[in-house]
């Protein structure tokens, strides 16, 4: 499992992704989730969760694209909009899918899953957030679903729905992004530290600031243990309860 969550903004994006992977609690290791693709016109950034072999074959066609001429195989970098970019890899997914399901009798249909959230902005749009289904279809973010998860969602889901504001700012976003993720991993073994951060500035065109974040990093332990102590606090100024 792992958990992979993007922020819309009024100013930019904020990606955060979790590197855990497992086949079980005797097999845990970390593997990057995020990964980014830009030039003078566009900057994309794609999260990724479910089979690491279809998810990184996905990634692998999108660099073996960027290699070859354009009018053999289109690339991500060479559309005109966002959501263009949304259906190629889309397309991407669900033939990988398909192809990985070939001759695998008696197979789950979610054994080679994945779901995938782009992000990023492409030179005469706005930024522009989408999450891809296994099925190569997708929804995009908007002013009634400003972020999408992907992965372990319940445990950080709550503090998202009642803290995120479009209007706050990238270090507030960052900072309930630490929040959602460290009530997740407190309560997941699936999900795990090292975080991968990255914060896109609308009309930048540059993958912009990114951040591995360490089990041991001085700000998110201060964010872990100051949530943990305010959470307590607001429990015991709650009234009592007569039964």
């Amino acid at each position: 499992m792992t958990y992979c969550c993007a922020l819309r903004l009024d100013r930019g994006l904020v990606f955060m992704s979790d590197t855990r992977t497992n086949a079980g609690v005797d097999n845990i290791s970390s593997c990057r989730k995020m990964f980014d693709w830009s030039d003078e016109n566009a900057a994309i950034t794609l999260l990724t969760a479910g089979n690491l072999a279809t998810t990184q074959a996905v990634v692998s066609m999108i660099d073996e694209r960027l290699k070859s001429p354009a009018d053999r195989h289109p690339s991500i970098l060479g559309q005109n909009s966002m959501f263009a970019v949304a259906r190629m890899v889309g397309d991407l997914l669900r033939d990988e899918i398909a192809r990985a399901g070939e001759g695998q009798m008696g197979a789950d249909a979610g054994t080679f899953g994945a779901t995938l959230i782009l992000g990023g902005q492409v030179r005469g749009g706005v930024p522009r957030l989408f999450l891809i289904y296994p099925e190569g279809n997708f929804i995009e973010a908007g002013d009634d679903m400003p972020w999408f998860q992907s992965g372990e969602t319940k445990y950080g889901r709550p503090i998202l729905v009642r803290v995120f504001d479009p209007a706050m700012s990238f270090d507030a976003a960052v900072k309930l992004l630490m929040v959602s993720y460290d009530s997740t991993i407190k309560a997941n073994l699936s999900v795990g530290l090292p975080l991968d951060l990255q914060i896109y500035e609308a009309d930048s065109f540059e993958t912009g600031r990114t951040l591995r974040i360490e089990a041991d990093d001085a700000q998110y332990l201060s964010i872990s243990n100051g949530w943990g102590d305010a959470l307590r606090l607001a429990f015991d100024a709650l009234p009592d309860v007569s039964v």
